[in-house]
């Protein structure tokens, strides 16, 4: 499988400003205007292949929507090579731009007073589209998204999920080989971001699409994303397998045992395990990852168990681990 994106050694500064509050303070930034360089993107080097769906990972500021927008070229980088699709992003050449589409949760692309099936008709006729072909990549996209009678209703009387799936289809009209999602299920909820993701799944596994996403919901990185990259102050932290990072960062689970009797949970907080609670008959122990399987065995063998469950740590308070840290040893 082929590298589709290629990045080494990427640097990105801006110039900013500031001055003193009030009309003194005004006056003194027009005649002497003092700026400084801040880096935002810190030397980091990444390839994605074809067809893979990867996860940015970061606090808010992190980077992350700053990495996409030079991924798809609306800024320009300040150090460093760039190969999106073979091309060099910030030089907006017709052939990359049909190759790719930026979807962000917080922005729209879609006229407003009209019915999201104009706006479709539009971005058809930008990317050279006849009426035909435009047709019928609406009405699969449309099934695939599960939308229909939504087509034809002016966008402002959408709900928030039906204007996002319209978003969507109006992105991938012209059937880009490359995703970039920023947020793309902010202020969705749960039912409209599940099928957000099933269409995103379905999507990648008919086209091979590659999809590069941001997200705060930690059910969108878990559900499409076996590879994450993790941006801390403008750096990568961490760039690899998803389950990885989690097994590294949570190498043990908790157990919840139900025993038959209180005699048997007595005769098991004694038999040698790392014991974090006990309740009559109920029992909570601590078992390291690499050891469940040969743990639970002893367990069933030696012990009358009614019933047991695993207990997951929190997946957000273990990503919130990877918000804070700078790198990982893995």
């Amino acid at each position: 499988m082929k590298n589709i994106i290629d990045v080494k050694n990427l640097s990105k500064s801006f110039d900013i400003s500031s001055k003193k509050p009030g009309l003194k303070g005004t006056i003194a930034h027009f005649f002497n205007r003092k700026t400084k360089s801040l880096r935002v993107i810190n030397d980091i080097s990444f390839e994605i292949k074809e067809g893979e769906i990867v996860g940015f990972l970061g606090a808010n500021g992190a980077g992350k929507t700053t990495i996409l927008k030079i991924l798809c070229g609306l800024i320009y980088p300040s150090q460093g090579s760039i190969l999106v699709s073979g091309f060099l992003p910030f030089r907006r050449k017709d052939n990359f731009l049909k190759n790719i589409t930026l979807i962000m949760g917080q922005k729209q692309q879609l006229i407003w007073d009209l019915p999201p099936i104009e706006s479709f008709y539009l971005n058809a006729a930008i990317y050279d589209l006849d009426r035909f072909e435009a047709k019928k990549r609406i009405k699969k996209l449309s099934d695939m998204l599960e939308i229909d009678e939504e087509l034809f209703i002016p966008v402002r009387k959408l709900s928030l999920g039906q204007r996002m799936k319209s978003e969507l289809l109006a992105a991938l009209i012209h059937e880009p080989n490359i995703l970039f999602l920023d947020e793309p299920t902010l202020g969705l909820d749960i039912n409209a971001q599940r099928n957000l993701r099933k269409f995103l799944k379905k999507y990648n596994k008919e086209t091979n699409a590659t999809i590069c996403l941001t997200s705060h919901y930690m059910k969108d990185i878990t559900s499409l994303c076996k590879r994450v990259i993790c941006v801390h102050n403008g750096s990568i932290s961490y760039d690899g397998k998803l389950d990885l990072l989690l097994n590294k960062l949570s190498p043990i689970k908790e157990i919840l045992l139900v025993c038959r009797s209180e005699e048997d949970a007595i005769k098991l907080q004694n038999s040698g395990f790392s014991i974090k609670n006990k309740t009559k008959n109920e029992i909570t122990i601590i078992v390291e990852n690499k050891s469940i399987t040969t743990s639970l065995k002893t367990i069933l063998d030696n012990f009358d168990i009614e019933d047991l469950y695993i207990n997951e740590p929190p997946v957000d308070e273990i990503i919130g681990k990877i918000l804070i840290k700078k790198d990982y040893d893995i």
